[in-house]
């Protein structure tokens, strides 16, 4: 052994190189095989990495695919519905239009028609004009000769006065201006009536009938005032003695046999007012006069004077006296002859027109209305 030991020292290490060389090339395997292994492992990694990522876009495109999926049904819902609400409006546009052309004819026959109408209201309107012109004309006409011959057969100014107030309105109511002059003819007779001052036969009726209602409120007398005193001289004692027990006076007149009852006297004073009242109507002054000269002397003969209603009444019949019944009136007719002459002068510059030709309805078929 000690030889072994002696000869061969040299040689001593080379197992345990050898052991250095196996343990550096496993270590080196290892070395190999754990970066393998780590590889192995990146790379598994990396596969699930993508795989899950590969399956999260999948969820996601499938989750975008159904929205969309929806999106489009939803579209498909909503373009079906535009469609049947085209086809709707369009239907009902047709419909419309349909309408609208029948309108539009029934407008153009109307337009047609209302054309007509006014035709046949222009017709009517002029034949409404001059008929109402004629009409007032005949009115004016007829009212001037009525004044005319009221004027001339009763004197009656205040009658012939209001029925030229009546010509002339209807004279006023036609639009032809040809007749204008007419009524300043007629205002001018109307100035000559006014300027003779004729006694009014309303206002003097209603002031004879207020006097007549006036007599029952008027006061007598006194007994002492009706007796006339005696016209002789002086009075014996003997007279006066006999006068307590009888009375002598002389009864010589209306007043006087009036006197003795107070409701005849009133009924003779309105009966020489209603005197007066006829007279007034036959335009009579004389009698006019004397019946209010009786009514006067009568009222003044019984009333007491002194009373401020006899007074009234005494003024009113002195004022009837006054007046004149028929004063001198002009003669009227120029209007009514300007009248008519304007008249004849407008109908022969005016030719009547020829009746138009109906056409003649076929035989077998009834005239149209």
């Amino acid at each position: 052994m000690h030889v072994m030991e002696t000869e061969t020292p040299a040689k001593l290490p080379a197992p345990a190189t050898r052991d250095k060389d196996k343990l550096g090339a496993s270590t080196s395997r290892r070395r190999g095989s754990g970066t393998f292994v780590v590889v192995l492992v990146l790379v598994v990694l990396a596969v699930l990495a993508w795989w899950y990522l590969e399956r999260q876009m999948r969820e996601r495109d499938i989750d975008r695919n159904a929205a969309l999926s929806a999106q489009i049904s939803d579209l498909a819902q909503a373009n079906e519905q535009l469609r049947r609400d085209v086809d709707s409006l369009r239907s009902r546009t047709n419909d419309a239009e349909t309408m609208n052309r029948g309108i539009r004819e029934e407008v153009l026959s109307f337009a047609e028609r209302s054309r007509t109408l006014e035709d046949a209201v222009a017709n009517l309107a002029e034949q409404r004009l001059n008929n109402r012109d004629a009409m007032a004309l005949n009115e004016a006409e007829f009212i001037l000769q009525l004044a005319g011959e009221r004027l001339a057969l009763f004197r009656d100014a205040s009658g012939a006065m209001a029925a030229y107030r009546l010509a002339d309105s209807a004279l006023a109511a036609a639009e032809d201006p040809l007749f204008a002059s007419v009524r300043q003819t007629i205002s001018a007779e109307m100035q000559a009536l006014d300027a003779a001052k004729p006694m009014q036969t309303r206002a003097t009726l209603k002031t004879l009938a207020d006097l007549r209602a006036g007599l029952l409120e008027l006061p007598m007398k006194t007994s002492a005032e009706r007796v006339a005193a005696p016209s002789g001289g002086e009075r014996s004692r003997l007279r006066e003695i006999l006068d307590q027990f009888v009375r002598i006076r002389h009864d010589d007149g209306a007043p006087t046999l009036a006197a003795r009852d107070e409701k005849l006297t009133r009924s003779l004073i309105a009966i020489d007012l209603r005197a007066a009242e006829a007279a007034l109507f036959a335009r009579d002054q004389e009698a006019f006069d004397d019946a209010l000269k009786r009514a006067h002397a009568g009222v003044e003969a019984i009333f007491d004077p002194a009373a401020p209603a006899v007074r009234e009444t005494l003024a009113s019949l002195d004022q009837l006296a006054t007046t004149p019944l028929a004063p001198a009136l002009p003669e009227l007719g120029t209007a009514l002859n300007e009248l008519r002459n304007l008249r004849t002068t407008r109908a022969l510059s005016q030719p009547m027109k020829a009746p138009s030709a109906k056409p003649a309805s076929p035989p077998g078929q009834e005239p149209a209305a």
